[in-house]
C-alpha cells in the first residue's frame, strides 16, 4: 500500500509544497521561512515516523502558518486513502521538561478541535506569533478531516508547551495511522 502524497498549493499570498510518506522513517527537509515552525515541523515528522518536505514562502507570517496547516491536513487525508485497516485513534502523553501535554486523536472524517495550549497570548515564540500556531492546529484538524484534542496540562515555558504539544500530536498520528487489520475501522463501512 503506497501512503504518499504530494500537494502544492498557490494563491496570491503563499505557496506551499508538501511532500510525505505516512510509512517513512522521519526523514525531512523543512524550509517555510519561519525558525520556530521548521523545528516544530521537523520534530512532528521525527516523532510521527512521517517522511516529510515542506517548502512555504508568502507575503505574512499568518498565512504561511496557515496554509502549511491547510496542505499538510490535506495531505495526509489524501495519503489515508481510504483508512483502510488503521487504527483509527492514537493519543499520546508527552512531557518536554517541565511541560506535559496530552493528545487524543480520530481520523474520523470530521472536524473537531479542543485546543488549550496554555500559553501567553501576548508574547512570540521565537519568531512565530502564539495565535499563528493555534491558527495552525485549525487549519490542520479542519483539513485533515479529524477529531483533534490537544491539551498542555501544566508548563511554564511556553517553547517547551508547545514542543510537548507537537510531539503528542506526532505520536497520536504514529498510532492511528498504523495499519491493524484489513477493515475499515467504523460500523459505517466507511470513514
Amino acid at each position: 500500500m503506497d501512503r504518499t502524497e504530494k500537494l502544492t498549493r498557490e494563491t496570491k499570498e503563499t505557496k506551499v509544497t508538501v511532500e510525505l510518506n505516512l510509512d517513512g522513517s522521519g526523514k525531512n527537509d523543512i524550509d517555510i521561512g519561519y525558525k520556530f515552525m521548521n523545528h516544530m515541523l521537523t520534530l512532528f515528522s521525527r516523532h510521527g515516523n512521517i517522511d516529510l518536505n515542506i517548502k512555504a514562502s508568502g507575503d505574512l507570517t499568518h498565512h504561511v502558518i496557515e496554509d502549511v496547516g491547510i496542505t499538510l491536513g490535506q495531505c495526509i487525508l489524501k495519503a489515508l486513502g481510504d483508512k483502510k485497516g488503521i487504527n483509527r485513534y492514537g493519543s499520546a502523553l508527552i512531557p518536554m521538561d517541565e511541560s506535559l501535554a496530552r493528545c487524543a486523536i480520530d481520523f474520523c472524517g470530521r472536524k473537531a478541535l479542543i485546543l488549550d495550549l496554555k500559553l501567553n497570548e501576548e508574547c512570540n515564540i521565537e519568531d512565530v506569533a502564539v495565535e499563528d500556531i493555534k491558527h495552525f492546529f485549525n487549519s490542520f484538524a479542519e483539513n485533515a478531516k479529524m477529531n483533534l484534542h490537544l491539551e498542555v496540562l501544566y508548563g511554564s515555558n511556553d517553547h517547551h508547551k508547545t514542543e510537548a504539544a507537537f510531539k503528542a500530536l506526532a505520536r497520536s498520528i504514529k498510532q492511528a495511522k498504523t495499519i491493524v487489520s484489513d477493515e475499515i475501522p467504523s460500523t459505517k463501512g466507511i470513514l
